[in-house]
């Protein structure tokens, strides 16, 4: 079995596109997910699965999803290893001028192509910094990220992709439980 995350897109967010944490076990039990956990209200899950492409375990999900509640929900799912390396990449962590609680990253579906990222690079975004690394940009938002020009639907626009963000804590938290599911010990003796 390998550790997976999976991060939904959309769910839960002002009252539209409802989805219960409890339903959306049960889904991804129906899917033959095991040791499911997810982390707060907007779609994190963790957990255990056979060896496969992630790519076929977001369109499982996407396909499941849309099927039982009614509404397309885009879906990104790492390996263990890959959020692990995502996580390690961060340019902006160690920086002392850094607050770490205006950090984020936004997760995409595929790699954009060079010189779209090249020009998303050299724009200026006010005090807001990025960096893209591979499918992963690094946001430094010292305004905060609900005021930033940053959104997932900016990425999206220019870069042909799916995406969707998640704080820093909360990336790291999603390491953390899934590096968790590979103790076989009881959730509850941990």
């Amino acid at each position: 079995m390998s550790a997976y995350i999976s991060i939904l897109r959309g769910i839960n967010v002002s009252g539209h596109r409802l989805i219960k944490m409890n339903d959306l076990k049960a889904l991804c039990q129906e899917l033959g997910f095991r040791q499911i956990q997810t982390y707060i209200q907007s779609g994190n899950i963790v957990f255990q699965y056979r060896k496969t492409d992630p790519v076929k375990i977001s369109a499982r999900l996407k396909d499941a999803l849309m099927k039982q509640f009614g509404f397309e929900v885009p879906v990104i799912t790492f390996l263990e290893e890959e959020l692990d390396k995502i996580i390690q990449a961060n340019p902006f962590v160690g920086d002392p001028s850094i607050n770490p609680k205006y950090l984020h990253i936004t997760f995409l579906s595929d790699k954009p192509e060079q010189a779209v990222s090249d020009q998303l690079a050299r724009t200026g975004y006010g005090q807001d910094r990025l960096a893209l690394v591979g499918r992963s940009i690094y946001l430094y938002c010292p305004g905060g990220y609900g005021v930033s020009k940053l959104t997932n639907s900016f990425f999206e626009r220019r870069l042909a992709v799916t995406a969707t963000t998640r704080n820093w804590k909360t990336a790291l938290t999603l390491l953390r439980l899934v590096r968790e599911l590979k103790d076989d010990r009881p959730l509850a003796n941990r």
